[in-house]
């Protein structure tokens, strides 16, 4: 799946929501799925961000797009449930969501993990997803195979120091795929995660900025698996956290060098 060579007709006539679009992964992923036949709805805080990438797919001959601005540290349960009902009304369908919108927050001890940037970070990183998932379900579950990838990280499968509430919103977010995954097996809904690994975005630069850069894969370079889990051939695929890339995920503690 990661050197998944993806048909161009893949997501011809299929809706997919991708959240943080404006710039690095999800931007790529936007650009990726509308090349592949998808219309895509581009959901971000930064309009002028999302307008880029709106024009980016017009260009590349894609569906057009649609663009939601919205803000998630400030959105409610009432925000996602008309944002569902506008989606149901222009386009009557929603076949995939890939939640890529995170709050990084700032790496420190455990000790000094303030209240305030623990709340920023798991409503942007965890109860956002919970409540536009709610929102969504109904138009997901009315689809034929529809896909839910929400966004993991190495942090969230074996905690590391320093990186706290991130670390501890990524665990949530596998949790809360595992649950909803079991409950969904029996429909047409799969839900996975992809882990991105360590990649060329703004975030990771603020995470590690002595980092090379060059050093890092693109965006770009790894979607082959965001391809494979938005389309047809990844149908049986659910409850899975997958890594994009495995040949460069730090070993958990205690096993093999």
């Amino acid at each position: 799946m990661h050197d998944y060579q993806a048909a161009s007709d893949l997501l011809n006539d299929k809706v997919i929501l991708i959240t943080g679009a404006g710039d690095g992964i999800g931007r790529q992923a936007a650009l990726h799925y509308g090349a592949h036949g998808a219309t895509v709805v581009l959901l971000g805080r930064t309009v002028n961000k999302l307008g880029a990438v709106y024009d980016e797919l017009v260009a590349q001959g894609s569906p057009e797009p649609a663009i939601i601005p919205l803000d998630l540290l400030g959105a409610t349960k009432n925000h996602y449930r008309d944002m569902a009902e506008t989606l149901k009304q222009q386009f009557g369908r929603l076949d995939g969501v890939l939640f890529n919108a995170g709050h990084l927050s700032v790496l420190s001890p455990f000790e000094m993990i303030g209240e305030d940037e623990w709340d920023k970070v798991i409503q942007i990183n965890l109860k956002s997803q919970f409540l536009m998932t709610q929102a969504l379900l109904p138009l997901l579950k009315a689809t034929p195979h529809s896909s839910i990838v929400y966004t993991s990280s190495g942090v969230g499968k074996q905690g590391r120091a320093y990186w706290g509430t991130y670390a501890i919103s990524k665990f949530a977010t596998e949790g809360m795929m595992q649950v909803l995954a079991d409950e969904l097996s029996n429909t047409t809904v799969r839900v996975n995660c992809i882990n991105p690994g360590a990649t060329r975005t703004d975030m990771r630069a603020r995470a590690y900025p002595g980092e090379d850069p060059a050093s890092l894969r693109t965006p770009e370079q790894i979607m082959p698996l965001y391809l494979y889990l938005m389309g047809k051939d990844s149908q049986q695929i659910n409850g899975q956290s997958l890594d994009a890339q495995p040949d460069k995920v730090r070993p958990l503690y205690g096993s093999a060098s």
